[in-house]
């Protein structure tokens, strides 16, 4: 008879959910993760509370651990009025989807009036676009090229990309977090 032992799971397998003191976390896309060691230091600093733990218990010469996987700050952090202008965000804004086309593969972005034609590089002037859209659009205006986006660029709120980061959940959510984020309905079986 074979007996079948499972794989020690490392520690790096084993990242904590941060939620802010309101338990909320910090953000869902990319979903406010820490790694183990991150998570273990702010504990012995005083500057969380662990609300649950993972079956895995980390060792030194002097100490025994359970590793946390939810921690909640001590202190509230009020969330940024004004996400970054970046790459990331503006497909996070546009559900990472051209805005001509609906592609999601080839993913670059688009100003919509051009550079080349006093267009600036804001929130409210540039969009999503695949590959082949922005090569066809080219440096026309969009009634030039005839191609306008699916949606008027605009500057998103936090929370904008916040909810817009809900539909994008994470290949691996522990059972742990699941209470705390707005993903489980469409996880469950």
């Amino acid at each position: 008879m074979t007996i079948h032992v499972p794989p020690p799971v490392s520690p790096e397998a084993c990242p904590a959910l941060v939620l802010n003191a309101d338990y909320r976390p910090l953000s869902y896309y990319p979903l406010s993760l820490w790694n183990w060691q991150d998570t273990v230091k702010a504990v012995f600093l005083e500057r969380v509370n662990i609300v649950s733990f993972y079956d895995k218990t980390i060792r030194s010469p002097s100490a025994e651990i359970r590793l946390p996987s939810v921690v909640s700050l001590k202190s509230y952090i009020p969330p940024s009025r004004n996400p970054a202008f970046t790459r990331f965000n503006v497909f996070l804004r546009d559900r990472f989807a051209c805005q001509y086309c609906g592609a999601r593969e080839e993913l670059t972005f688009d100003h919509v009036v051009p550079r080349s034609k006093g267009g600036q590089t804001v929130w409210e002037n540039v969009v999503a676009a695949c590959s082949p859209c922005n090569l066809m659009k080219g440096d026309k205006l969009p009634n030039q090229a005839r191609m306008y986006p699916q949606q008027k660029p605009y500057a998103p709120t936090v929370y904008d990309l916040h909810q817009n980061g809900r539909l994008f959940p994470p290949n691996y959510l522990h059972e742990s977090w699941l209470d705390y984020l707005y993903w489980d309905s469409e996880l469950e079986p």
